[in-house]
């Protein structure tokens, strides 16, 4: 796409893509355990969750958890301990069930029937710019009505997909939405 930046942060301007940072906020609405699967407690919930009805357990398969029964009754009971690269595989396959599980919730609140949510864009950091190569770039409000692609490219962790659902959306700012391509904050709640 012409409007894209190819050398982003070349002159010292920091920031993340609008889709990284929509992705971050919707893990923030996803409500994960908060204590580390590290942590007996955090492992506890997780597998918990993993493992709680027979839709859990295929999904968690599917998601990539795959150990025998006995080793996940090992691991609850606390007779023995996973090692670091299935703690890995519990955590990732934890939160792609989550994500799964929530993302038709999310989806409506966000829809409102209709309404949208509105969004907020904080613009790139340009504190280690040099003064004539600044470029004003203001705080956006934008309303998003159709957040469908954008949450199931989410839920599926498809970060292209992410990033063109995103980038249809930042059009509606006008001519100048290629501004926004790289932003510090994007703000939402549902």
């Amino acid at each position: 796409m012409a409007e894209r930046n190819i050398e982003f942060g070349k002159y010292g301007a920091r920031g993340l893509k609008g889709h990284e940072a929509v992705a971050r906020r919707l893990d923030d609405l996803a409500g994960y355990i908060a204590t580390p699967v590290t942590a007996r407690r955090g492992l506890l919930a997780r597998l918990h969750y993993l493992t709680r009805t027979d839709h859990a357990r295929t999904a968690a398969r599917t998601a990539g958890l795959t150990v025998t029964n006995r080793t996940l009754r090992a691991w609850l009971d606390g007779t023995r301990s996973p090692s670091r690269k299935n703690l890995e595989r519990i955590e990732r396959a934890y939160r792609t069930v989550r994500r799964e599980n929530v993302a038709r919730y999310l989806t409506a609140r966000l829809n409102r029937a209709g309404r949208g949510t509105r969004v907020e864009i904080h613009p790139l950091n340009q504190s280690r710019v040099d003064r004539p190569r600044q470029r004003v770039v203001e705080f956006r409000t934008l309303n998003v009505r159709r957040w469908d692609r954008i949450v199931a490219a989410w839920a599926a962790s498809d970060e292209q997909a992410l990033d063109d659902a995103w980038v249809d959306q930042v059009v509606d700012l006008g001519s100048q939405w290629g501004q926004y391509e790289y932003v510090t904050n994007i703000g939402f709640a549902a």
